[in-house]
């Protein structure tokens, strides 16, 4: 059980809802640890695909899952893996699919929950993924649920990965972002959905200013001191 001093603010959503972005800056501004769920389920991928794992090999997967040793650095920024920096090769639309692959399944989700909740016992954190608020921490005193129209979820990620000098076709990305909601949303483990009471926000039209300030104002709301 987490101290009552520990604050948890979570947020949820879709693929490209701007759930990073948000999450980053939210951590700077509170003085909280940043945590990056889907970081986490990158490198179990990345280091499935090393070893040579079948994404479909639920067995191994869980083996790795318990094995790895994530350590999150620079307020959540920088990913080693078993203390090797990997936060760059995690970035790439394969590790977003193996990511998603490997999140499907249910002994991996439990044992990166677990390290998951060992992080947030500790302090504060802003944490984001697919599950936060329903599922590692349905105790958490702030939700939030980031999401945006597809179309506008492909144009961002699609203006990640071209900054990354990956080029891709934004027909591709839109289909590939589909195709993640659909794994993630209809998973028999956790799957993406909103918390009852969780605040939704549709950021589709909204500059990071906005979202960041409307998520503020949300956990002055529900936290008794409002400090940041």
């Amino acid at each position: 059980m987490s101290s009552p001093k520990v604050i948890i603010l979570a947020i949820d959503g879709p693929a490209g809802a701007g759930k990073s972005t948000i999450a980053k800056r939210l951590a700077s501004r509170l003085g909280f640890l940043y945590i990056d769920t889907g970081a986490m389920y990158r490198a179990v991928g990345l280091w499935a695909l090393r070893t040579g794992t079948s994404l479909s090999d639920a067995h191994r997967l869980e083996q790795l899952a318990s094995m790895a040793r994530v350590e999150l650095l620079e307020g959540g920024t920088r990913v080693k893996l078993n203390g090797e920096d990997i936060s760059d090769l995690i970035r790439t639309q394969q590790m977003s699919d193996a990511a998603s692959k490997v999140s499907a399944v249910p002994g991996v989700r439990r044992a990166l929950v677990d390290k998951q909740r060992e992080m947030g016992a500790r302090e504060s954190v802003v944490m984001e993924g697919r599950d936060i608020g329903t599922n590692v921490f349905p105790q958490a005193q702030v939700k939030i649920y980031l999401d945006a129209s597809v179309e506008v979820r492909a144009a961002r990620r699609l203006r990640d990965l071209e900054a990354k000098g990956q080029a891709v076709p934004l027909e591709q990305v839109e289909r590939e972002i589909r195709d993640r909601d659909m794994r993630d949303s209809t998973r028999g483990e956790a799957p993406l959905r909103q918390a009852p009471d969780a605040e939704y926000l549709d950021t589709s039209g909204m500059p990071v200013e906005q979202v960041e300030e409307a998520i503020l104002r949300i956990y002055r709301e529900r936290t008794a001191n409002g400090k940041e």
